[in-house]
């Protein structure tokens, strides 16, 4: 595995590929990799020729007060998982590489980077899609892999991606979870075993959703009131957010007809955790 800091190297050495007739895929990552990525990464696997993955924890997408400082960082670790998963580069970037002191230039989608955690988070979007739109431009993949488990995310950058031209495919991977049903997440580790425990209730949420929603309940406000009741059994969850929207546009729907994503934000102890599902009826 090519392990490379440089943005100049990144960008030869991806050229090179590409230029001899290889698929590039990529998957950027903010480190302390879990089950989650390295099945994003066997994946991406099965879809390219060379697989390039990154580690940078990216300081525009974190608000004042948040945890961009505690973040969990542990990159030995990171770099033999990325090793047993196949990657054949692993591109380590400096922040002020990425972002030099005369750095000006931001890159935003306007509509989608609000609501759900827009609006919690108002620059978080800004600086997903900056910190993307960059990558892409050293890394130039012909394929860039994204979980959905940020699903808002995953919507922002296709949209940025198909806005400005990118010649990139984002593909999506459905959420990896714990054999218990928590959505797989670096700040899973904030938890204390109890409250990963309440945790759980996230998760029953959401299969309660999907079996409303398959028993043939369409109404938004029935679909919200049954996914506070299951939070509810858990007293320690905070929601910050439960919505349901639009799973292309993320505007609200009253009523769950087409595809729609059923997101929500609960907050427990230090941790704020997302999920979602997406329906169709």
């Amino acid at each position: 595995m090519h392990v490379i800091h440089s943005i100049a190297e990144m960008r030869n050495w991806a050229n090179l590929e590409k230029m001899a007739g290889k698929k590039v895929g990529f998957v950027p990552t903010m480190g302390y990799l879990h089950k989650g990525h390295l099945e994003l990464m066997r994946f991406a696997r099965e879809h390219c020729d060379v697989l390039v993955a990154s580690i940078f924890v990216n300081p525009t997408q974190f608000g004042p007060g948040e945890d961009y400082g505690s973040y969990p960082r542990d990159l030995e670790r990171d770099m033999e998982l990325a090793g047993w998963a196949k990657v054949d580069c692993l591109f380590l970037p400096e922040p002020g590489d990425i972002y030099p002191a005369s750095y000006r230039t931001f890159v935003e989608v306007e509509g989608l980077s609000t609501g759900l955690c827009g609006d919690f988070r108002p620059d978080h979007f800004r600086g997903v899609a900056t910190v993307v739109a960059k990558l892409f431009n050293i890394v130039a993949p012909d394929e860039a892999f994204f979980g959905e488990k940020d699903y808002q995310q995953l919507v922002v950058i296709r949209k940025m991606a198909e806005d400005l031209n990118m010649p990139v495919k984002v593909t999506g991977f459905p959420t990896v979870r714990e054999a218990d049903g928590l959505a797989m997440s670096s700040r899973n580790t904030y938890l204390s075993e109890d409250e990963h425990l309440e945790a759980l209730a996230i998760h029953r949420a959401l299969q309660r959703v999907r079996d409303l929603v398959g028993e043939g309940e369409r109404e938004s406000a029935k679909v919200l009131a049954a996914i506070q009741e299951t939070l509810a059994e858990s007293p320690s969850l905070v929601s910050e957010y439960i919505a349901i929207v639009d799973a292309a546009t993320l505007q609200p729907v009253a009523r769950v007809v087409g595809k729609v994503l059923v997101a929500l934000a609960v907050r427990i102890g230090k941790a704020r955790l997302i999920d979602n599902v997406v329906v169709e009826a």
